[in-house]
């Protein structure tokens, strides 16, 4: 994936957090080159979640081929592996129609899939997420969190005492292998990427500006009618809260408004909070790609004239290629 010459041809990648104008910079792609975009994002495979994940509009998805949207129902689940198959399917494809993938998105574990391959960790086990479940429920995440500390110490220091997903699925792994996440992760063979991945990474040179598009963005989702449409989707689809679809930002807090747990101004608060942890980790996420990827080039997603400079970036890279 790095050098100066590659037999692969290109796809681009274009990463970075939520709300940094992904969107605008791949539309803008798609209007000066032959592209397809394939969407990396964990929230858009979800049909009839359009609101809370800010899908691209019909409108915007006819400019150009989009794939990975709208492909699961909101009560099934979606895997990291399931992505890297799809998108090196995807790719393959694209590429044999003579176009140019552009993998564009925010779900940063979804990259590094891509990019290094997946681990040999063990399936889902859902008697054993329902009995963590139970346990978190009497207990607390955060006294889970401390058992998760005392049998693998290193792998509960990367995680917040009360980021639930990630210490249910840290406690399954060690609980169902008996050894350390470290010892889990444990490189296995993966099918060869069809493509030279060239990463475009947006972030910002002010938080403080990408925390106020943050707080624009959601305040513009609950006018568009957000719980509204979580309403509709619980009317529907058979959900519980525990479930990934429903975990996505957004929609746990409206869950727990129309729960009656919270009123609609900490519906606000704690959804533009919750926005605001999910870019610090995005952008947490392309640090360490910038240090670990040779051919990471990234933009500063507030100038005012970043889909050009997208373009442009694209081109250059493109360019350096042949």
């Amino acid at each position: 994936m790095t050098g100066a010459a590659s037999p692969l041809p290109p796809a681009l990648l274009l990463l970075g957090p939520t709300a940094s104008g992904k969107t605008a910079s791949a539309l803008a792609l798609a209007q000066a080159l032959p592209i397809e975009i394939i969407s990396v994002d964990s929230a858009l495979v979800y049909r009839d979640m359009d609101i809370g994940t800010a899908k691209p509009t019909a409108a915007e998805q006819a400019a150009c081929p989009h794939h990975l949207i709208d492909i699961v129902s909101p009560a099934d689940s979606y895997s990291a592996a399931r992505f890297r198959a799809d998108a090196i399917r995807l790719m393959a494809a694209i590429g044999a129609r003579g176009k140019v993938p552009v993998l564009a998105g925010g779900t940063m574990l979804y990259f590094k899939a891509l990019r290094d391959g997946l681990s040999d960790l063990p399936a889902a086990d859902a008697e054993l997420r329902q009995a963590i479940d139970a346990e978190a429920a009497e207990r607390g995440w955060p006294a889970l969190h401390a058992e998760l500390a005392r049998l693998d110490p290193a792998a509960a220091a990367r995680l917040e005492r009360g980021d639930a997903q990630r210490i249910q699925r840290a406690l399954e792994i060690v609980r169902l292998t008996g050894r350390p996440l470290a010892e889990s992760y444990a490189k296995k063979e993966d099918d060869p990427l069809p493509c030279r991945l060239l990463p475009i990474a947006l972030a910002p040179s002010d938080r403080g500006v990408l925390h106020a598009r943050i707080a624009e963005r959601f305040d513009a989702m609950l006018r568009a009618g957000l719980v509204d449409e979580l309403r509709r989707l619980r009317a529907h689809y058979r959900l519980d809260p525990a479930m990934p679809s429903m975990r996505c930002v957004g929609y746990r807090q409206a869950w727990e408004y129309l729960d009656g747990e919270i009123d609609h101004d900490t519906l606000r608060f704690k959804g533009i909070a919750a926005t605001r942890q999910l870019a610090k980790r995005q952008l947490t996420w392309q640090r360490q790609f910038r240090e670990t990827w040779p051919d990471f080039v990234e933009l500063d997603c507030l100038r005012p004239d970043l889909p050009e400079a997208v373009l442009q970036t694209a081109l250059r890279l493109l360019h350096d290629l042949r």
